[in-house]
């Protein structure tokens, strides 16, 4: 499918009563595991980067910064705590976007002001939300600069040595990366379908029976997609499998204790 609004449905007959550009962006993103040899150029850093501080933000309070990683030897330090992704060694530049109440803390004993607040869990989570709106900024953005990204969560496998790599303070985590890069015209990928709206969208009140109906469909949808690059199964198998267990997690089920040690904690 050529239509990115079918594609991003499996289904030829999705439509759409309203279209503008961004739309357009957003509706043809999908992940880019294969960059060509440009590089990005520092312009089009502080774009992204201005992109991702126009979006919105808890109360003000910015609780993110991102770290520009373009050393190709740290790219593959990086890459090889995060999965063995070879991708992130790959990219000419891997943005770490950092959950980060460090500037916080620093402003707080400059001023000789308590902070407590930090030590709650709503805190932490205001700066893991606060992260995702501005890295998903930059993404669509990267998009209309015509280059191409995708996400890394696994720096979370093993958060520690993350922030030991990247010099990060008390009080900050690693969220995720972002490979950024010119999309290599070679890779054979294409446009994941997502749940039907009607599998996600409710109005006024949560149906779970409407909602779920529409899986079905969704399964083989996807279980066609995947066959076309050689993966087998659907959706709720893959959910399945990835929620399963602690063993299923990549190191990420002692998450909390780590954090905790970070500075983040979650009272």
């Amino acid at each position: 499918m050529t239509d990115p609004l079918a594609a991003r449905y499996g289904d030829p007959d999705a439509r759409l009563g309203v279209l503008t550009d961004v739309l357009q962006l957003q509706l043809a993103r999908r992940s880019v595991r294969r960059f060509t040899a440009r590089d990005v150029t520092e312009d089009e850093l502080a774009a992204l980067v201005a992109a991702a501080q126009s979006a919105p933000t808890s109360s003000n309070l910015q609780a993110w910064s991102v770290i520009a990683v373009r050393d190709p030897r740290r790219r593959a330090r990086l890459a090889a705590l995060a999965g063995d992704q070879a991708f992130v060694a790959q990219a000419p530049l891997f943005l770490v976007w950092v959950a980060d109440l460090s500037r916080a803390r620093r402003l707080a004993r400059r001023a000789g002001s308590p902070l407590d607040a930090t030590d709650y869990l709503e805190t932490s989570v205001i700066g893991f939300v606060d992260t995702a709106l501005a890295a998903q900024n930059a993404v669509v953005a990267a998009a209309s600069l015509g280059l191409g990204s995708v996400f890394v969560g696994a720096v979370r496998n093993h958060p520690e040595e993350i922030a030991a790599e990247l010099g990060l303070p008390p009080h900050a985590v690693a969220a995720f990366g972002l490979a950024v890069g010119e999309p290599d015209p070679a890779e054979r990928a294409g446009i994941k379908p997502r749940l039907p709206q009607r599998a996600v969208l409710h109005r006024e009140v949560y149906d779970a029976e409407a909602a779920d109906a529409h899986i079905p469909v969704y399964d083989e949808r996807l279980a066609a997609y995947n066959r076309q690059f050689g993966l087998a199964g659907g959706w709720s198998d893959r959910v399945l499998a990835r929620l399963r267990g602690p063993e299923s997690m990549a190191g990420r089920h002692r998450l909390r204790e780590v954090l905790d040690r970070l500075g983040l904690p979650s009272r």
